[in-house]
Order: structure tokens, then C-alpha cells, then sequence
């Protein structure tokens, strides 16, 4: 990306610079609940994107959904992100595709049938799980296809890390419900960041710019209790939606962020200020 120099703010068109027009865009995860929403988000403002999900999630229904919606060519893809040989076909049926890849976001996450178990009841099994698919695939996607991008034009990556790679959670959040944090998302969240800021000053000279979104709370129909627990702990009193976290995403990706990185921008609600 070439930057303007100049001090003189009359010379940059603003509106211009959060486009994502003719930028190609991988989304991790790109089915669940936010991805969708970045995708959305990604489609609205110009861009094309790769929805890349596990099989179960059909990433390639929702890519035909968006390419018969924007009238361009969108691309599902089906694969384990633990498993290097599936994210260097990705790379490759992406640049086959497109022949460029701009922008990655890694919104993938891995929740175990047992995933909410009591610390002293976690299996090795459950957490080999979640640190493999949370953590080493976010290494995987960010070593192939961030190396693709360092390697050729640049480009921006965002992580997702957890609200707990920044704060303990607040059990009482808990209270009368079935849910809870697990310490294998901690961990696994917590490793995110740091191979983030890791990577923000590794690639700093080769045009790859990597940041972090945090949410915090994005609504899925959860139990009355906890929305009600979730509320009296939250400064703006109530839980966020996803579309919520999208705008920071265009944010990220466009060229209206081309000074940022190393950066965790964190949507919770002022969550973590208390």
C-alpha cells in the first residue's frame, strides 16, 4: 500500500480509504456468528471474500449465498485449521483464484463437547482440542498465508483473541447458569495475543500489518440468567451483537487503519475498564 505524504487533510479522501474494493479477504471461521458478520461487513464494502470453515459449517452455501447477493466472485472452503497441508491448499486455491490475498481474519474456534467442564475434570483431550484448533491453527494461517502476504504485497491480518487474555473472568458472571471459561480458552486465547504482538513487529517491514479484535459478550440466544448476569456487570448494561464487532474489522483491514498495528481493539461494552 502506498501512503500519502502529506500534512494537508483536504488531499485524502476519507470515505475512500475504509473501502475494501477489489481486496480479497479470508475469513477463518467465516460461518459462525461473527464471521458472518465480517463477511457481511467485507461484501458491503467492496471487497471478495474466502469463508473458510470446517465441513459441518457449509462454508461453500454461504459463499454461493454472498456471490448470488454482491454479484461477485466469493469462494467457500472446507478444511481443519490444525492441519498444515489444509491451510497451504487454501493459500493456493485462493491465489489460483484471485491471484492476491489482502486481508485474513482468524475467527475460528474449537468448543468440545465437554468444553465448560470444571478445571479439575478437564481431559488432556479436550484441551490438546481447543489449544490445537485455537492456538496452532491461528500459527498455521498466520505462518502460510501471512508468509504469502510478507512474501508478496503486504497485507492485514486479524487475530481474535478473548476478552480473558486480558482479564480474569469474573465468575460471578456464572452464577445460576450452565456456562462458564474454561482455562484451555484462556490459555489458548492468551497465546493468540502474544504470537500477535509477536508478529505486528516480525512483519512491520514487509507491509503486513497484524492487530487483534476483542470482543466481548456477542449475544446467541444465551439463557435468560446469564444475559441478566452479563448485563449487571457490564458498563453499558446489556450484551453486544455482532455486527457490533464488524466495524472494527473494516477499520483493520482498510487502508484507514495503515498506521496501525500491534493494536487489540477491544469491543466489550467497557467491559474490562471495571
Amino acid at each position: 500500500m502506498e501512503v500519502v505524504r502529506t500534512n494537508d487533510s483536504s488531499e485524502i479522501d476519507f470515505r475512500k480509504k475504509f473501502e475494501l474494493e477489489g481486496k480479497v479477504i479470508i475469513i477463518t471461521g467465516g460461518s459462525g456468528l461473527i464471521g458472518k458478520a465480517f463477511a457481511e461487513a467485507v461484501c458491503q464494502y467492496g471487497g471478495s471474500v474466502v469463508i473458510a470453515d470446517i465441513p459441518k459449517a457449509e462454508p461453500r452455501d454461504f459463499a454461493e449465498q454472498l456471490e448470488n447477493k454482491y454479484g461477485r466472485k466469493m469462494v467457500g472452503f472446507e478444511l481443519d485449521v490444525a492441519i498444515r497441508e489444509d491451510v497451504m491448499k487454501l493459500r493456493d486455491d485462493v491465489v489460483k483464484a484471485f491471484g492476491r490475498i489482502d486481508g485474513l481474519i482468524n475467527s475460528h474456534q474449537n468448543k468440545t463437547a465437554r468444553f465448560f467442564a470444571n478445571f479439575e475434570e478437564y481431559t488432556d483431550e479436550d484441551w490438546d482440542a481447543v489449544i490445537e484448533t485455537n492456538l496452532k491453527g491461528t500459527f498455521l494461517t498466520c505462518q502460510v498465508i501471512g508468509g504469502w502476504m510478507a512474501n508478496n504485497s503486504g497485507g492485514s491480518i486479524i487475530n481474535i483473541p478473548s476478552t480473558y487474555s486480558v482479564v480474569a473472568p469474573n465468575q460471578n458472571l456464572y452464577t445460576g447458569t450452565n456456562l462458564g471459561c474454561p482455562a484451555a480458552y484462556s490459555a489458548s486465547k492468551g497465546g493468540v495475543m502474544a504470537l500477535s504482538q509477536y508478529l505486528a513487529t516480525y512483519w512491520s517491514t514487509r507491509n503486513v500489518r497484524v492487530n487483534q479484535i476483542t470482543p466481548h459478550g456477542v449475544w446467541n440466544n444465551h439463557q435468560e440468567r446469564f444475559e441478566q448476569n452479563f448485563s449487571g456487570l457490564s458498563p453499558l448494561g446489556r450484551m453486544s451483537y455482532s455486527h457490533e464487532v464488524a466495524g472494527a474489522a473494516l477499520f483493520l483491514l482498510s487502508d484507514a487503519s495503515s498506521y496501525v498495528t500491534g493494536h487489540n481493539l477491544i469491543v466489550d461494552g467497557g467491559w474490562t475498564t471495571w
